[in-house]
C-alpha cells in the first residue's frame, strides 16, 4: 500500500513539472527571458572618443581659487597658480621599489615639504630643497619591504599609515617619534583626520578610526572584501559628521564618525565584481559638501546625496582620474585623453575637447592620464609618457607639451603659488 501510494504521488508530481509552463525546473523559456535581462559587467560600453562643442568658450568668472594645503574633502578646484616659467628646485630621494605608479603625495609646509623614499625613511625638506631633518622609524626586516606611506598633518605632528600595516605619529620638528602600532592589514588609501581621529582604508576594504594622541582603535568598519588585491587605492573625505569612503569593488559608505555607526551605503557595481575587482578602478572621491563626485574606467560618472546615498545623476565619462570642481562647473579627464567640462547641478556635458590631438593615432593610443590639476586659467595634465600637458580653460586648447620624466610620474600638486610633480628620485618644483 505504502509503495503503490509513492507510485502515484511520483507519477503526479512528474506529471505537474512536465506540462506546467511555469516549472522552474523544467521552463526552458523562463532561462531564457531571464538571460535576456543579464548585463554582461565587463562589456565594453561606448565610450565617447569625440569632441563636443569644441569651439565654445568658457565663462570662469565664478570660479574661486583656492590655496588650501589639506581638504577633507578632496575639492581643490581651481588654485592660485598662474604659469609653468622654470624649474626652480629639486627634492632627491632614494628611488621607490615594486612601484609602477606614484599616486602618493608629499606634505606641504610653508617652509618646505616632507616625503618619504624606498626604505620609508621620512625627509623633511626646507624652501631651498635642503635636508632638515631625516628619520627612520622601521626595522630591518621593515625596510626590505619598501614600504609605502600616506601622510596627514594634525597640528604639530604627522599622522602616517603605510603599506605594511604599520601607523605611527612623528613631531614635524624633529622628526621623533610620538607613538607607533600595527594593524592587521596593509592600508591603501589617503588618511584623513577630524577632531581628535584619524581615518584608513586596509586592503581588506575596511575602514579604522584610530585616536590621535595614542594610536589605539576606535573603531572599525569592514565592507565586502574582494578576492583579488586592486592596484588602485581607494578613497575618503570627510563632511560634518559623516566620513566617507569607496572599496575596491565600487561599493560607497558614509559612517557616523563618533559611533562607527553605518548611515548609508550605496553599492555602483555587481556582485560579480568581487571576482574581477583587479580590472576595476574608480577614481578618488570629490564633494561640494552637498554632493559627492567620482567616476570609474566603466565609463560611469555619478553624483550623490551626501545627506541620503541617493545618486542625483550618471553619465557617460570613462576615466579613473579625480575630477575638480569650481563653482558649477565639474573638469575631468576620460581613459582616452579627453577634457571633459559638466555642469554640476544636472551632469550635463558642456563641451569635450581632444587633449591628445597632437599625437598620431598609434601613438595615441599608448599614452594615459595621470591626473591633474587646475590653476587660475590653465589645467596641467600628468601622463605615462612622461609629459605634461598644459591646456586653457576657457577653449579647452593645449597650448604647450611639457617633458618631465623618462617614465612613470605622479599626477601635478600645486601649493604656494608653485607646481610639484613626484617624479622616482626626485620632486620637481616650477614657478
Amino acid at each position: 500500500m505504502i509503495r503503490l501510494t509513492f507510485l502515484i504521488f511520483t507519477l503526479f508530481f512528474l506529471s505537474n513539472c512536465s506540462i506546467s509552463e511555469t516549472s522552474r525546473i523544467w521552463n526552458d523559456k523562463e532561462k531564457v527571458e531571464n538571460q535576456k535581462n543579464i548585463k554582461k559587467l565587463f562589456a565594453k560600453e561606448k565610450k565617447i572618443t569625440t569632441e563636443f562643442n569644441p569651439e565654445l568658450k568658457l565663462d570662469l568668472s565664478k570660479i574661486i581659487i583656492n590655496e588650501n594645503i589639506i581638504d577633507n574633502q578632496n575639492n581643490f578646484g581651481a588654485q592660485n597658480y598662474s604659469g609653468l616659467n622654470n624649474k626652480i628646485g629639486t627634492y632627491k630621494f632614494s628611488k621607490l621599489e615594486d612601484v609602477s605608479h606614484l599616486n602618493y603625495k608629499p606634505v606641504f609646509l610653508n617652509d618646505g615639504l616632507i616625503f618619504f623614499d624606498k626604505k620609508g625613511t621620512i625627509t623633511r625638506y626646507d624652501t631651498n630643497n635642503k635636508v632638515i631633518w631625516k628619520k627612520n622609524h622601521y626595522l630591518k626586516s621593515e625596510k626590505k619591504l619598501s614600504p609605502k606611506l600616506y601622510f596627514t598633518l594634525d597640528d604639530q605632528n604627522l599622522l602616517i599609515a603605510d603599506s605594511i600595516a604599520k601607523y605611527y605619529s612623528i613631531n614635524i620638528e624633529s622628526g621623533e617619534l610620538n607613538w607607533s602600532n600595527n594593524g592587521n592589514y596593509s592600508f591603501n588609501s589617503e588618511v584623513k583626520r577630524a577632531r581628535n581621529k584619524f581615518f584608513v582604508i586596509d586592503y581588506k576594504n575596511t575602514l579604522t578610526s584610530f585616536n590621535t594622541n595614542d594610536g589605539s582603535e576606535l573603531w572599525n568598519f569592514q565592507t565586502e572584501d574582494s578576492f583579488v588585491m586592486s592596484d588602485s587605492n581607494n578613497s575618503l573625505i570627510i563632511i560634518e559628521d559623516l566620513v566617507i569612503f569607496s572599496n575596491s569593488i565600487g561599493d560607497i559608505t558614509a559612517i557616523d564618525i563618533a559611533t562607527g555607526l553605518i548611515a548609508w551605503q550605496l553599492p555602483t557595481q555587481s556582485n560579480n565584481i568581487i571576482n574581477e575587482s583587479y580590472n576595476f578602478k574608480a577614481s578618488k572621491l570629490v564633494s561640494d559638501g552637498r554632493s559627492i563626485f567620482f567616476s570609474n574606467n566603466k565609463n560611469e560618472f555619478y553624483s550623490i546625496d551626501v545627506k541620503t546615498g541617493v545618486i542625483n545623476w550618471i553619465n557617460q565619462v570613462n576615466s579613473n582620474i579625480t575630477p575638480s570642481v569650481s563653482g558649477n562647473l565639474i573638469f575631468t579627464i576620460s581613459n582616452e585623453g579627453y577634457l571633459f567640462v559638466l555642469e554640476k547641478n544636472n551632469g550635463n556635458v558642456i563641451r569635450v575637447t581632444n587633449l591628445y590631438s597632437n599625437y598620431k593615432e598609434k601613438k595615441r593610443k599608448k599614452i594615459k592620464p595621470i591626473g591633474f590639476a587646475i590653476g587660475k586659467t590653465n589645467l596641467y595634465l600628468t601622463n605615462n609618457n612622461g609629459k605634461m600637458i598644459v591646456a586653457d580653460l576657457v577653449t579647452g586648447n593645449t597650448t604647450n607639451t611639457i617633458k618631465i620624466s623618462n617614465n612613470f610620474m605622479s599626477e601635478p600638486f600645486i601649493f604656494n603659488k608653485n607646481l610639484f610633480i613626484i617624479r622616482n628620485g626626485s620632486i620637481v618644483q616650477y614657478n
